[in-house]
């Protein structure tokens, strides 16, 4: 036997005894049993993970051992509920690919209010279909800035104006009871500087110094920074912040008030172990696992996407595949795209955003053509299997265009001067431009910038609406739900920034606020307008419009599988401003296609029959017979689903 799984071996089996005299009643029962099949069926991966990043610790064993100590215990306080979510779901391991999960986000005092009002607004929920719910980082935080909730100073306790930690996890079991899963943010490459190993490091403790990135002189930050691209400019240069009480450079990434975690301290891997598995056991469903890139740092490097981040996030997965198996992950990884797939599998993070598609949706509603978006999803669009693309629109977030560069050269496209242009579109500096936004980070010499603003501004409606023009507020509204049709539609699960079913524009009112302004992304972080909600039910108003069409977009994924759960296949459609792709199982194939163009476009009958239609086919949006053997005509901005009859 290799000396790795031997030394596996005694270890476990060492761990094991404590374990059993540590918590013997424990260690008898049935329940045990689960967990320690678990543990043996998982252990080895862990072990490994753990040895190549912090085998070299003398101590190395100790926190093994101290690790494993922390996962029983937290398997022994998990719930009988979660514990029956945990067996259903390790018999069902793919559950988030089932189809029926159809997901929202949004900020809890601005869709409700507080954890309270969320309860009360369950209805509203299930009225729309949502299944999988994302709470904006409802955790303690500074007062001031606080980067949207991404500063945190207490992953156990709630902010103060939102509720309680005890109710949140009643709130979670709620959800629960109406088959809504829970996600949450797990903030984990920095605290806030307020956060209480923060706050202890600040006062001299050594050993919270040691959970940070601490340097005593600028020689070493300054041989990082010859490698760091820097994140916030406009903020702060570079990478570090001084700290003056204890004379010390300290690693702040993001903002100034966000202390970078060491991961190459196994007490801090431990301790994110511990804050993880806390809440697990509130009734987290889906942990996003934020800024994942930046979690490794290493002299010499760009910091961004290393070995071991891949390693860190691992070895998290692999104590959840242990204590909590019910729970997935989510990764936040908004890097080049081939950068992104590297974080997605079954041993990392089941599900991730899919940030390509959602730039490129953008990207085609400004140049009215498909070209770019066909091609990056035809080479990109593949995961490995077992895992699941998060599609969306937009988020609480800036968007930047992050498509590959040789995507576009491909094409005859200069990616420099396309993102420029694409910039310059959506904040409204194009003449061609319908839409509102704003640049977020702008660069005055380089013209760099990303863009702010909600859906509904993006694609015009406001314009529109302050023009009172009906054909452009019809467009306007086609474009919506063009976009989201892809979402719905192309596989995954598709994810609805919540205020986007009703049309809510941008909110410019933040200026206004001294904690806020500055930032422009609260342009599209507006109070959720329930007034506005209301008028939903009137079938000719644009709320109404919107929110029938959301509808009728859950309703199809409910009815037909191969929307919900078919395979992809993109294609080419002989029409450069027409988006298609096949979704297909065994039983079912639907046909999807987007006309980003404004102008009505058509699909030849021969390409038609070249792609294998040669029935009648029934839109399943529009709820019409096309027969094959025509050309196919579309709309400015139709979104259709083409099912095969008898299929």
């Amino acid at each position: 036997m290799p000396v790795s799984e031997l030394q596996c071996r005694i270890s476990l089996d060492r761990i094991k005894k404590r374990l059993h005299s540590r918590f013997p009643v424990e260690s008898c029962s049935p329940e045990w049993e689960g967990f320690d099949f678990r543990l043996e069926e998982n252990f080895p991966t862990l072990f490994r993970h753990l040895i190549e990043l912090y085998g070299h610790h003398f101590d190395f064993f100790y926190h093994l051992e101290k690790l494993l100590e922390t996962m029983a215990l937290k398997w022994l306080e998990r719930s009988p509920e979660l514990k029956s979510s945990d067996g259903l779901r390790e018999a069902d391991p793919s559950w988030f690919q089932s189809g029926r999960l159809i997901g929202a986000m949004a900020y809890v005092d601005l869709f409700a209010g507080d954890i309270s009002g969320l309860r009360e607004k369950i209805p509203y929920l299930q009225e729309l279909g949502i299944t999988y719910l994302h709470l904006m980082p409802l955790y303690r935080t500074p007062d001031g800035d606080d980067d949207g909730g991404y500063a945190v100073s207490s992953y156990r306790e709630v902010d103060a104006g939102l509720g309680t930690m005890e109710g949140l996890r009643e709130l979670a079991a709620e959800l629960r009871q109406h088959g809504i899963s829970l996600v949450l943010d797990f903030v984990f490459n920095h605290t806030s500087d307020e956060h209480e190993w923060a706050q202890r490091a600040r006062e001299g403790d050594e050993i919270c110094q040691d959970y940070y990135l601490m340097f005593d002189s600028r020689q070493e930050p300054d041989d990082y920074e010859r490698n760091l691209r820097p994140i916030f400019p406009d903020e702060h240069p570079g990478s570090f912040t001084y700290l003056t009480r204890i004379k010390k450079w300290v690693w702040t990434t993001f903002h100034t008030y966000q202390w970078d975690l060491n991961y190459r301290n196994p007490e801090v891997f431990n301790a994110m172990v511990e804050e993880m598995l806390f809440l697990a056991n509130v009734g987290v469903d889906v942990l996003r696992m934020d800024a994942v890139p930046f979690i490794w740092k290493q002299k010499g490097t760009s910091c961004e996407n290393l070995p071991e981040a891949h390693r860190v996030i691992e070895t998290f997965n692999a104590v959840a595949r242990i204590v909590a198996p019910s729970m997935a992950f989510k990764s936040e990884a908004i890097v080049a795209p081939d950068d992104i797939s590297s974080y997605i599998g079954t041993d990392q993070c089941q599900i991730s955003y899919n940030p390509l598609l959602m730039a490129l949706l953008w990207e085609g509603l400004a140049t009215r053509n498909a070209r770019l978006l066909r091609h990056s999803m035809q080479h990109r669009f593949a995961i490995a299997p077992g895992c699941a693309w998060v599609n969306y629109v937009r988020s609480h977030d800036d968007i930047g265009w992050g498509f590959d560069n040789r995507d576009a050269e491909q094409l005859g496209i200069n990616p420099y001067d396309h993102r420029r242009f694409l910039t310059e579109f959506f904040i409204g500096r194009h003449p061609a431009s319908f839409s509102e936004g704003e640049p977020f980070q702008e660069d005055p010499a380089t013209g760099d910038a990303r863009v702010c603003g909600t859906t509904a501004s993006l694609c015009g409606l406001g314009k529109a609406l302050a023009k009172e023009d009906p054909e452009e507020i019809e467009l306007a509204l086609r474009r919506i739900l063009l976009v989201h049709g892809v979402t719905f539609t192309i596989g995954g699960l598709p994810l609805i920034y919540l205020g986007d079913e009703i049309g809510m524009l941008n909110d410019p009112s933040y200026r206004e606020d001294m904690e806020k302004e500055g930032d422009s992304r609260w342009l599209h972080r507006p109070f959720f307008d329930w007034e506005k909600a209301e008028a939903r039910t009137q079938p000719d108003s644009v709320e109404g419009i919107l929110h029938a069409g959301f509808l009728k977009l859950a309703k199809m994924r409910l009815n037909n599988d191969a929307v919900a759960r078919g395979e992809t296949e993109i294609v080419d459609a002989g029409n450069d401003h027409v988006f298609a792709y096949f979704r297909t199982t065994p039983e079912q194939t639907v046909f999807c296609l987007a006309n980003f163009s404004d102008q009505p476009q058509i699909v030849s009958a021969p390409r038609l029959r070249q792609l294998g239609l040669r029935k009648a086919l029934v839109d399943i949006v529009a709820g019409q017979t096309i027969i094959a053997a025509k050309q196919l005509d579309l709309e400015p901005h139709q979104f259709m689903v083409l099912l095969k009859r008898g299929a």
